[in-house]
């Protein structure tokens, strides 16, 4: 059974940090992705960023281009988004997902139904 569990969300000032971990377990396929969705309150569950199992592929949402960063260690079957220069927008609660084996990771953060497990979330808030 996979589990996927975040945990780093909090309350930061606009123009913090912070670093938010997702830990997998029972999720071994060598080809896939993972990736992290946003929901804030009153709008949709968007994409944020995404990263194939390789390692070598990331994607990002325009909004995030150059302030996050998606990574993973696998010997921890752990992925990380740390978050830079956050803004008041960007408060909402994130969650960690992956998909069932595709590896088609650009189109994850668009397209959700190739997202199969889905961890239950942290929230971050940011203020001005």
């Amino acid at each position: 059974q996979v589990q996927l569990v975040e945990s780093g969300g909090g309350s930061v000032q606009a123009g913090g940090s912070l670093r938010l971990s997702c830990a997998a377990s029972g999720y071994t396929t060598s080809s896939a992705c993972m990736g992290w969705f946003r929901q804030a309150p009153g709008k949709g569950r968007e994409g944020v960023a995404s990263i194939h199992t390789d390692g070598e592929h990331t994607f990002y949402a325009d909004s995030v281009k150059g302030r996050f960063t998606i990574s993973q260690d696998n010997d921890k079957n752990t992925v990380y988004l740390e978050m830079n220069n956050l803004k008041p927008e960007d408060t909402a609660m994130y969650y960690c997902a992956a998909d069932a084996g595709g590896g088609y990771c650009r189109a994850l953060l668009t397209l959700q139904y190739l997202v199969k497990y889905w961890g239950q979330g942290t929230q971050v808030t940011v203020s001005s």
